[in-house]
């Protein structure tokens, strides 16, 4: 069951108490950045007369994600059969994990924010 289907499920039970929901997240995003480990080891050796370019390292790709309030999260997907790698389902799944890390940190801004309202 993804993210969508369990709001849907939750709106459908008629649950109205204030919650974060898939579309929080997407418009808590304010840009992303996708590069395998390939293009960052080339990033941070730009001048480097000796490259090491392990194969390996262009099936491991990352996903970063900048919030609203600058705080970054990280995502990756790792590719275990160089036939198998494809960049597109690559991205989804390191997406997929970033978006993971989102869901605890807006609860817990939400939890805050219900507590000072009850206190």
């Amino acid at each position: 069951m993804n993210d969508d289907q369990i709001d849907n499920e939750i709106i459908a039970k008629g649950k109205t108490a204030p919650r974060i929901t898939p579309l929080d997240i997407e418009d808590n995003i304010t840009s992303e950045h996708y590069f395998t480990a390939r293009h960052g080891v080339m990033g941070a050796t730009p001048d480097s007369d000796v490259f090491l370019d392990p194969p390996a390292l262009s099936l491991l790709t990352f996903c970063v994600m900048v919030l609203k309030n600058g705080y970054t999260v990280h995502g990756h997907s790792a590719c275990a059969s160089p036939e198998n790698f494809d960049a597109e389902i690559g991205c989804k799944i390191a997406r997929q994990k970033a978006i993971e890390q989102i869901w605890p940190l807006m609860g817990y801004e939400l939890r805050s924010k219900l507590a000072k309202e009850e206190s």
